[in-house]
């Protein structure tokens, strides 16, 4: 049997963004006020969403990629969620109701998408997908991390970095950009990072500890007499970032086009990389970087998704409070 918060009735249905079709995210992304709230299985727990953040890969299921996959529509989209945790299945062994808790929901986001996502008032989750709350982060803060700081700490073990090494991130100021320069300077030991981001963000490259900020409008970086033993792209870059790379080197790519030699991959959401960085964060070393539009409101996610879009965000847009 799940446990379930004391004196708290947890509803059968809740508030939620879904869409019911696929297509653009203005088009096909609505309010419900009366969606079911998930069942939990014995290896989830049930979570009371306070903040929840936005991936491109959401966009990118409202279109239909992947929707071979997809359980039946309509769908509540949203991946990364902090919230507080409100009832657990039988099998649950880590988190007790009342626990504070964040996480990527999907473990495998191609293979088994959620049909429950984050942007509703509840979600669920399997528990090895979470982690505890770090006591000094926000909710905000905390949804913020997930999915782009796992994808990060994966794609440098992909990619072997090692301490002493060099390293070029593609799309520095990113939600995911932003994290890759951290991890790489402060948990992998980077000898020398770079990164390139547009005029305007790249003062914010260098205070994340960028040693090299190159501006994308003015140079080519694969133009530079520098290479690098290591190139991340979190943009996308096609055959560029193979010619950035030192002889022996390695290019990991998490975005289409890919290069040809590059290796991409897609997260496996696990709370155990989340549950090694806790240091790094309750330590200040690792800063969610968030954009100065959030936290955009549950009502306002539409526009939060409109923002996203843009692809001129710095950092993380989340959605706080829900509802």
């Amino acid at each position: 049997m799940a446990a379930a918060a004391s004196g708290e009735s947890i509803p059968s249905v809740n508030k939620a963004w879904i869409y019911s079709d696929y297509g653009k995210t203005s088009d096909v992304l609505k309010f419900h006020e009366s969606f079911p709230v998930p069942e939990i299985k014995e290896d989830e727990v049930l979570i009371k969403v306070v903040a929840a953040a936005l991936n491109p890969v959401d966009c990118k299921k409202m279109r239909g990629v992947f929707k071979e996959y997809h359980p039946p529509l309509p769908i509540v989209p949203g991946l990364d969620v902090a919230g507080v945790v409100v009832k657990v299945g039988s099998q649950v062994k880590k988190f007790k109701v009342g626990d504070e808790v964040y996480g990527d929901i999907a473990e495998k986001i191609k293979e088994e998408p959620k049909k429950f996502g984050t942007l509703a008032e509840y979600t669920a989750a399997q528990e090895k997908v979470l982690a505890l709350k770090p006591n000094n982060l926000s909710f905000v803060e905390a949804a913020s991390l997930p999915l782009a700081i796992e994808t990060v700490y994966e794609g440098f073990e992909i990619a072997q970095l090692s301490a002493g090494q060099s390293i070029l991130i593609l799309g520095g100021a990113g939600g995911v950009g932003t994290l890759a320069i951290q991890l790489a300077k402060h948990v992998f030991g980077a000898s020398r990072v770079a990164a390139t981001a547009s005029t305007k963000k790249l003062d914010l490259l260098r205070s994340l500890g960028a040693d090299l900020a190159i501006d994308y409008t003015k140079e080519k970086y694969e133009e530079l007499p520098e290479k690098f033993d290591v190139v991340f792209d979190a943009v996308g870059e096609d055959g560029r970032p193979v010619k950035a790379v030192k002889r022996g080197g390695k290019v990991v790519s998490i975005q289409h086009p890919v290069a040809p030699a590059a290796e991409y991959f897609i997260l496996t959401s696990t709370g155990t990389i989340l549950e090694k960085l806790k240091p790094y964060l309750e330590s200040g070393k690792i800063k969610p970087i968030l954009d100065p539009k959030t936290p955009f409101p549950f009502s306002k996610t539409l526009e939060a998704f409109a923002h996203l879009e843009t692809r001129r965000a710095i950092g993380k847009i989340v959605v706080y409070p829900i509802p």
